[in-house]
């Protein structure tokens, strides 16, 4: 298998196939910007359904001014989210992401409750426990209460640095958020909002938003972007080896970054060339010598 760099910082790819190889075919230090949200190793079957709505007197469904609908199926897509040796399946490709990031680059890895403890000891020994920088919570409201526990509504997304002190954090492209006593701070204050802490309050993607690809455990594009605005500068290139949706690389191109996505699901490469489709001037299937994988490359178009 061969991978090799294209000329121009105005090209994106998306690789389809197994990720360990494919990383293991990369430059050292030659990508900026790291996210992946792996499978969390739940245990169950992950799925997503997409769904329609026909008008019709005898639908299951009740609308505006009491009409009626039927919901229509449309397709799912679904994965089996379980491992025998989880740590062991991810320590070679993060040993693979720590190999290939820049030196003022971070990695962003995003996991739920189950596994996250594990997997930070795993990141201390691989990053250095001097290059962990924050634990940060994305907390949502939405679904299902347990009777029986607390319910869990929260993620974890573990940030680490190539260097513990020389990385890239550009606060001042961060998006604000709302006071919670306005009245406290004044009005100058309140009307331009305050930086995040380390816990991020942000909606799952909707059942019917507009961002809503249909593709299992999809994650919403305003977290991504958040990553992207404060951890990367324009042009440079934003890495995701578990790219599922493609999320992280529709936060990438809309900010002027360059991104590589890699998954092994057909349905999710063919989700990613949908959705970022409007960010592309022409996408080219190439076939190189000796490469067992199709690659798709993207030309980002220019403003």
């Amino acid at each position: 298998m061969s991978f090799h760099w294209r000329t121009g910082m105005d090209q994106s790819l998306i690789l389809y196939g197994n990720n360990l190889p494919i990383l293991q075919t990369f430059a050292p230090s030659s990508v900026d910007l790291i996210y992946i949200d792996p499978p969390f190793n739940t245990g169950k079957t992950q799925t997503r359904h997409q769904i329609s709505t026909v008008r019709d007197k005898d639908g299951d469904r009740l609308g505006f001014q009491g009409r009626r609908y039927r919901t229509v199926k449309v397709g799912s897509t679904s994965y089996a989210d379980t491992f025998d040796d989880y740590l062991g399946f991810l320590r070679p490709r993060l040993a693979e992401a720590h190999r290939v990031l820049a030196t003022t680059g971070s990695l962003f890895f995003h996991i739920d409750y189950r596994e996250v403890h594990y997997c930070k000891i795993m990141l201390d020994e691989i990053f250095g426990r001097e290059c962990f920088q924050n634990e940060i919570i994305w907390s949502y409201d939405y679904g299902a209460r347990s009777k029986q526990k607390w319910p869990a509504k929260h993620d974890n997304i573990l940030w680490y640095t190539k260097h513990p002190s020389k990385f890239t954090f550009n606060l001042v492209g961060c998006d604000r958020i709302p006071y919670m006593a306005p009245d406290l701070v004044g009005p100058v204050k309140a009307a331009r909002g305050k930086t995040p802490t380390d816990v991020w309050w942000h909606t799952i993607v909707p059942t019917n938003g507009k961002e809503k690809t249909g593709y299992a455990t999809q994650k919403p594009l305003g977290i991504l972007e958040r990553i992207v605005k404060v951890h990367s500068n324009p042009g440079e290139t934003c890495l995701d080896f578990f790219a599922g949706s493609g999320t992280f690389g529709e936060a990438a191109a809309k900010h002027n970054r360059r991104f590589i996505l890699i998954d092994s699901s057909l349905t999710a490469i063919e989700i990613m060339e949908k959705r970022l489709k409007r960010f592309l001037w022409s996408n080219l299937m190439e076939e190189t010598e000796n490469q067992s994988y199709p690659r798709v490359t993207f030309h980002l178009q220019e403003a």
